[in-house]
């Protein structure tokens, strides 16, 4: 299974806004910039975050994102159906049926091979479920290089952090 980059891309930045002040904003230009991606992808990715509930925008020139809900109720799922789509990793065209003596029929159940993906899926998602943005920032606090990822976001924030408009956050 490979997830598309936008993943790894999202997940940081909702670990980045999840460090904001209690009405503090980023432009999607200030997160591209602090994780060196292009502005124009990333913003794909922060709208579509936006779109399943996770981030809340502000519009206009002084605007930017921030979370929608607390850390403990984002999940790396959450994130990955957002920027990946809801479609499991395996789908089956049931092959079965084709070539030149196809099974007759329509089977009765899934194939072995289906019913093995489908356990791996059901898997993979209940540990991303599992995991969420707070258990996340935890293990940051625990990472032996997290006095430099602390300074370094923190200076950051410091610079390019927004206040949100009273009344203007959707």
């Amino acid at each position: 299974m490979k997830l598309g980059e936008g993943v790894e891309q999202a997940v940081h930045s909702v670990v980045m806004l999840a460090q904001l002040s209690p009405d503090g904003l980023l432009s999607a230009a200030a997160l591209a910039e602090f994780h060196g991606v292009r502005a124009s992808y990333l913003l794909k990715h922060l709208q579509a975050l936006s779109g399943a509930g996770i981030l809340r925008t502000q519009p206009g020139p002084k605007g930017g994102y921030r979370l929608a809900r607390p850390v403990g109720n984002i999940s790396l799922l959450d994130i990955v159906l957002a920027v990946e789509g809801p479609e499991p990793a395996f789908r089956c065209l049931e092959i079965r049926q084709r070539g030149p003596n196809p099974l007759p029929g329509k089977p009765l159940r899934p194939c072995a091979i289906n019913s093995a993906m489908q356990r791996a899926e059901q898997a993979y998602r209940a540990e991303l479920r599992r995991v969420t943005i707070a258990d996340i920032l935890t293990d940051v606090g625990r990472d032996a290089d997290a006095s430099a990822i602390a300074a370094r976001s923190c200076a950051f924030l410091a610079i390019h952090e927004r206040k949100q408009e009273a009344g203007r956050l959707r």
